[in-house]
């Protein structure tokens, strides 16, 4: 019998996380049965909340969300999209908010696609863009498997995040559009919530980038802040239907090349006739998205 005892002095450790380190302990020494209940309460913990949940889901612990979801679950420590969860006042458990935010995504997506008769499922490849530290991914990636799944992001913490994690390609995306070079053209190309962030500086010339991406019979899809995020949030639109604030709930990208941005369906209309022409539009769906952004879907011709 193992009688080993933690002899560490934690005695000026918070409580969460004196659990946290404890239960870590008994799973390096593979006291898994001991570690369960220690890195449980840790979870439920905000200090300890995000470390434990990963020792949990990485160890396939009893009460692993990968376990019900059959996927993997472990979040990394600068995700922003997270800690906006995390530090919402409606939200009472933000790692199920979280995970099922992205399902949500998935859901609304596939929704999105089979309208424009491009079933997600048929996709050959598809680029996440602007694809963060993974939200969206693994719900994609077990959709579609990994090998069809290319993502791309500004921040290479994020992007190697979920190479290492989900087993997706990915490369590193470039603060000027003009500097991006891409490694292949791809049957979808997505980019949830980047035009809602863009300065007008950049707005255009990222269109016309990313459609640039798409291969031939490919589509782009983009979503935007339109009328009802406008409404809601009390903006007022510009002459030519814009809007920007140099602030977001991004910590690792400057503010003035990612703030929040505003824009009337006329504006985006505008931008795309002028960079990639209008005939291109194939459909618009207002609130597509978390029932706040407007999506437009842009094909190539073969």
């Amino acid at each position: 019998m193992d009688t080993w005892q933690d002899t560490t002095d934690r005695s000026a450790l918070p409580p969460a996380t004196e659990l946290l380190q404890t239960g870590a302990t008994l799973l390096e020494r593979g006291q898994r049965s001991a570690a369960i209940e220690l890195l449980q309460r840790a979870r439920a913990e905000p200090g300890t909340r995000l470390a434990a949940h990963n020792l949990i889901e990485r160890n396939d612990l009893p009460g692993a969300f990968g376990d019900m979801m059959a996927m993997r679950c472990e979040i990394a420590p600068a995700d922003d999209i997270f800690h906006f969860f995390e530090g919402h006042p409606t939200s009472t458990n933000p790692l199920r908010d979280y995970l099922a935010d992205g399902w949500r995504t998935l859901s609304e997506l596939m929704l999105l696609l089979e309208a424009v008769g491009r079933p997600l499922l048929k996709t050959g490849s598809f680029l996440e863009f602007a694809s963060g530290h993974g939200r969206f991914t693994r719900h994609l990636v077990k959709a579609l498997g990994a090998k069809r799944v290319t993502v791309s992001d500004v921040v290479p913490d994020a992007v190697d995040f979920s190479r290492r994690t989900f087993g997706v390609a990915g490369f590193q995306s470039s603060s000027t559009p003009e500097d991006l070079v891409w490694p292949q053209r791809y049957d979808v190309v997505f980019v949830l919530s980047l035009f809602s962030h863009l300065p007008r500086s950049t707005w255009g010339r990222w269109l016309k980038c990313l459609y640039d991406g798409v291969a031939p019979g490919g589509v782009l899809v983009f979503t935007t802040h339109g009328a009802r995020a406008t409404a809601f949030d009390k903006v007022t639109l510009d002459d030519e239907g814009f809007f920007f604030a140099p602030s977001s709930e991004s910590n690792a990208i400057d503010p003035n090349e990612y703030g929040t941005t505003f824009t009337s369906e006329a504006f985006v209309r505008a931008r795309i006739a002028e960079t990639v022409g209008a005939e291109r539009l194939v459909h618009v769906a207002p609130v597509q998205f978390w029932n706040h952004q407007d999506a437009y879907v842009l094909v190539k011709p073969s």
